[in-house]
């Protein structure tokens, strides 16, 4: 009972209003003794309590950051939250949680918001279109993630290095013909630079190359991976693991047995569902961590900006 009751149940059980049970949680006037005392009678009986979260979009606690990111269900992004809360909460801040959709308008939406709330830092998943000029008032207290820009504090991954990681590993137990799934060059990071990471190391060795671009999404890499596999291929690269989980269908389904499947992420999904595929960790519960840390040290004013890159490693 305790986690699924509301204000708006304490309201009913006692028989006031929620603005009344409102002004009793915030500790304002304007409630007689007698109304207070069994309004609270009610949250007791019944163990309640608002969420943190709750209390922090009200403004009731001292230290309160945001986390905006940019999907909810990214399995990525979610991983490097898992690490920041655990932070935050231990050095007494309420995190809030927003999502931005990829959306620049949003992203000012929510960083005009939080200012008006006093909100005292933020973390901020990156993406392509974000620039330092929506971001100014928030220079001294904000962690880009995933993203980096000139004068602010960011933790970045190493696109490049964890794709080079991949095509050693596959190179070095023999594959000649390793394909590449990705997300368009329009995304920098998983885009642009995994991209061409793939393609620098074909050049390098000599490979043949062949790629698709289709996006970030399961089903893409679902519905493209047919795309980018010949007869000779024997390795297929993907930029995230949501591109592979949609490829592994795919080759499942064909009953393609003999193409070694690679991906960047290394999620626990992709791990209990499909161990067999060669994963590289990009480092994002490390990211979420260093993030939270740096931003607390911000707020307090120990810790110059910093820009800091996570090194990936073989999973």
């Amino acid at each position: 009972m305790q986690n699924r009751l509301t204000i708006k149940d304490i309201a009913r059980l006692s028989g006031v209003g929620k603005s009344t049970v409102s002004r009793v949680l915030n500790n304002e006037s304007g409630v007689s003794e007698r109304t207070r005392e069994r309004v609270e009678a009610v949250m007791n009986q019944h163990g309640f309590s608002p969420s943190r979260s709750a209390r922090a979009m009200r403004g009731q606690s001292d230290k309160v950051v945001a986390i905006i990111v940019t999907r909810l269900d990214s399995l990525s992004e979610n991983l490097a939250v898992q690490t920041m809360l655990p932070v935050f909460y231990e050095q007494g801040y309420d995190p809030i949680m927003m999502e931005s959709q990829f959306s620049t308008a949003m992203v000012e939406e929510h960083l005009g918001m939080l200012q008006r709330r006093n909100i005292d830092g933020v973390v901020l998943f990156g993406f392509t279109g974000i620039n330092v000029d929506m971001l100014a008032r928030w220079q001294a207290s904000l962690v880009l993630m995933a993203r980096d820009a000139s004068g602010f504090a960011s933790v970045c991954y190493d696109d490049e290095g964890a794709i080079q990681i991949l095509m050693q590993r596959l190179y070095d137990r023999g594959h000649r013909h390793i394909s590449y799934l990705g997300v368009p060059h329009h995304d920098i990071t998983t885009g642009q630079r995994r991209h061409e990471a793939w393609q620098n190391f074909c050049k390098k060795h000599a490979l043949p190359a062949l790629s698709a671009l289709p996006g970030l999404s399961m089903k893409q890499g679902y519905e493209h991976v047919q795309q980018v596999l010949s007869p000779q291929t024997t390795a297929l690269v993907c930029a995230t693991d949501t591109l592979a989980l949609g490829a592994s269908k795919y080759l499942q389904e064909q009953r393609i047995e003999t193409v070694q499947l690679a991906s960047v992420g290394n999620t626990p999904l992709v791990k209990f569902l499909h161990p067999e595929i060669v994963t590289v960790d990009p480092g994002y519960g490390e990211a979420g961590r260093q993030a939270a840390t740096q931003l607390i040290e911000q707020i307090n004013g120990r810790r110059e900006r910093q820009q800091i890159v996570i090194p990936a490693t073989l999973s």
